[in-house]
């Protein structure tokens, strides 16, 4: 019965479409006179009133209310919302019998008029001329935002920003929080850069690429798995000491709340400093960041209090695995990590499974009740194949990760330039790789090549969107404008 209604909807605006064209109205104009804005006009609006001039506003129509020679209604242009009132004497009859018959909820007008305030006390433009700028086919929905169904919320994103304004918050807080990064890295004298997309190597991350074919050159090419991290750390090797990029990455892996296929991240890579410089980077850029856009440093997320403002804490990787499970990460055979995570009951794909993969598969059941701030050091070095080995224990890295709320909200470390040590660690990489584990690293000849021409000591640190999802408490498909999805019927 729904979906008769609709239809029978559409049909009654089509032939309101074609009386308007009978009646020489185009229904879809190439342009419209604003000579201000809903926002301003309200802003405005006693200085407005008072000179009586006419203003041009426009804007969707969002409730119509007819009564008799006077109709209200409410025009919406993103800005802000104000009422307009149509009055039969002032615009005419035929304008007049053409709006109510004819001009729907959802349509977009612009309006000519003045400033005055209504009987009730309702600041309002008497309007007296309008114009259809768009003839809309299907009528709004009242209680989209209500709508359960989050498959059919996200599919038809741009009604759930249309009548959720929590939704539309959310948008305008995401942009906020991408300038705050760039407005603090760009204080901080990083110069930021645009590196390659398409790569015929994936270097900078463990994660399955996204393949392609590249007609003009004949040759398959791979979307970029981290933000340019080889190329930026080439840019190290070119002279330039502070460089950043924000941009879209691609990693061909599995959904969850927390992780996407597509999404923004940034990334920095500062000459002659170290992950300890790093982390006291990261923390304020943190603090900065979600000051700028939230307006606090304390957030309730997923279920944890947590404080930007207290003192981070460090978590060694090494005993809080020991702690959790018994098991010595530096001692413990693939075998014995197999067997623990039987135990535990923790899903893991045996696809290609190792030594490394186990150890990520046990942190990650261990570091679900860290609530940070924090940092999490000392990482076995088969974790991480780019980060310099630590100068008192060489099976350690030298990386740091963000810890907030049971998650890792960003990745650093002091970036390996011994070319020996680089080559024999792809290598390594290789290996996995060709034994099934489609996330290693792929060996990077030329990136080598690079190193043996020198790369001054470098810390390198990555965030993504993730880090604003979890600030706001929402999950990543949330966060994201329009999220992938399967079209209808597949």
């Amino acid at each position: 019965m729904e979906k008769n209604t609709k239809v029978s909807e559409r049909d009654e605006r089509l032939k309101k479409l074609k009386e308007l064209q009978n009646l020489g109205l185009d229904p879809y104009p190439s342009k419209a006179k604003i000579t201000h804005d809903i926002g301003q006009t309200l802003a405005d609006f006693k200085a407005l009133e008072k000179n009586q001039k006419d203003i041009f506003i426009a804007g969707r129509l969002r409730v119509i209310r007819a009564h008799g020679n006077l109709t209200f209604a409410r025009l919406d242009d993103g800005s802000g919302q104000m009422q307009i009132v149509l009055s039969k004497k002032e615009v005419g009859q035929d304008n007049y019998k053409n709006f109510t018959k004819l001009i729907d909820a959802g349509d977009f007008i612009e309006a000519r008029g003045r400033c005055f305030v209504t009987q009730k006390g309702e600041e309002s433009l008497l309007v007296k001329n309008w114009k259809l700028l768009a003839k809309a086919l299907r009528p709004l929905p009242e209680k989209w935002h209500g709508l359960k169904d989050e498959e059919e919320r996200l599919r038809k994103r741009y009604l759930e920003i249309l009548t959720n304004p929590d939704v539309r918050d959310l948008i305008e807080k995401k942009s906020v929080f991408w300038n705050a990064v760039r407005e603090f890295m760009l204080k901080k004298d990083f110069l930021e850069v645009e590196t390659p997309v398409l790569e015929t190597t994936t270097g900078g991350a463990d994660a399955r690429p996204f393949a392609t074919h590249h007609n003009a050159l004949d040759m398959n090419v791979y979307l970029r798995i981290s933000m340019g991290e080889l190329w930026q750390k080439r840019l190290m090797v070119a002279g330039l000491p502070k460089t950043f990029e924000i941009g879209r990455q691609f990693r061909n892996e599995g959904m969850s709340a927390e992780h996407l296929q597509d999404y923004t991240q940034m990334e920095f890579y500062w000459a002659y400093a170290d992950y300890e410089d790093g982390m006291k980077l990261a923390e304020e850029l943190f603090k900065h960041v979600a000051k700028k856009t939230f307006g606090t440093l304390k957030f309730k997320i997923r279920g944890f209090e947590v404080d930007l403002n207290k003192k981070w804490q460090t978590y060694d990787y090494q005993k809080v695995i020991k702690k959790e499970t018994g098991i010595d990460v530096l001692d413990a055979s693939q075998e014995k990590i197999e067997a623990k995570l039987r135990e535990l009951k923790i899903k893991y794909d045996k696809k290609g499974f190792n030594l490394t993969r186990g150890l990520d598969n046990l942190w990650k059941y261990c570091r679900k009740n860290i609530a940070g701030p924090g940092f999490l050091i000392n990482v076995p070095v088969t974790m991480e194949p780019l980060a310099k080995r630590k100068k008192d224990d060489s099976r350690l890295v030298e990386r740091f990760q963000v810890m907030i709320a049971g998650s890792e909200l960003g990745k650093g470390y002091s970036e390996l330039n011994d070319p020996l040590d680089q080559a024999e660690r792809f290598s390594q990489q290789q290996k996995l790789r060709e034994a099934g584990d489609e996330e290693a690293q792929m060996h990077d000849h030329d990136f080598v090549e690079a190193l043996e021409y020198g790369m001054p000591p470098t810390c390198g640190f990555g965030m993504s969107e993730r880090v604003f999802s979890f600030l706001a408490d929402k999950t990543s498909r949330e966060c994201q404008i329009f999220p992938l999805l399967k079209p209808k019927g597949r």
